[in-house]
């Protein structure tokens, strides 16, 4: 269906426990993902929702190839993004998370606002969080679309970035000021990989969809 082009595949973290940050507008993108770290020398890990655990053979898949179970509303203790979170990069693992944590509302494409779960887990835990943008997977799988276009392959360029600097960060208590705060310059970082990617500029703010009478979840 496509083949990956990777920049700058050496600032990708070869070894400790990372939280990796991309863009999201497909329902394909996890799978592109999922395969450039799988190329880049790492187990790709994803949060799932913990109901796709209960889908026969889906659950089995999931749990064997360690992914991690998590409540998305009425989280269950120990079961939560940020515990779930610390439980592989205290194994020295990474654990890929969507800060936009449903598929762009933007009407072009480009990263909405994120939300904080992120930027939490790396806070919490003193983990770096390394960006990541990807342009193409909607010409494999268009946005909301059930349909995959298997051929011709479609080219996916991937980019690497440098770890997000959290420092400012570091000494605040982790309220929403502190929170959304570090997620716009993470989503900032995101963005501008995805710039480069597309040779355009992005909007001077990120897609707002509670000004736009969107939720921020679910199929729009």
């Amino acid at each position: 269906m496509m083949r990956l082009k990777i920049t700058d595949g050496e600032k990708f973290p070869r070894n400790g426990p990372f939280v990796l940050a991309p863009n999201h507008f497909s329902e394909i993108d996890p799978i592109v993902i999922g395969m450039a770290v799988w190329k880049l020398g790492r187990a790709p890990r994803f949060m799932a929702k913990a109901g796709l655990f209960n889908v026969p053979v889906v659950g089995y898949l999931l749990r064997k190839s360690g992914q991690v179970p998590v409540e998305r509303a009425g989280a269950v203790r120990g079961k939560d993004p940020v515990a779930a979170g610390g439980q592989l990069v205290e194994k020295g693992q990474g654990v890929v998370v969507y800060p936009e944590g449903s598929l762009t509302r933007d009407p072009d494409l480009w990263p909405m606002r994120g939300k904080t779960g992120a930027v939490r887990i790396a806070l919490t835990h003193g983990i770096p969080i390394t960006p990541i943008a990807h342009w193409g997977t909607d010409k494999v799988m268009a946005r909301y679309s059930r349909k995959i276009s298997f051929f011709p392959p479609k080219r996916i360029d991937v980019k690497v970035g440098d770890p997000v600097d959290l420092s400012a960060f570091a000494d605040r208590p982790l309220d929403n000021t502190t929170l959304n705060e570090a997620t716009a310059v993470v989503m900032a970082a995101i963005t501008e990989l995805l710039a480069d990617l597309r040779g355009e500029t992005p909007p001077a703010e990120p897609w707002d969809p509670s000004k736009h009478n969107q939720k921020d979840t679910g199929r729009f």
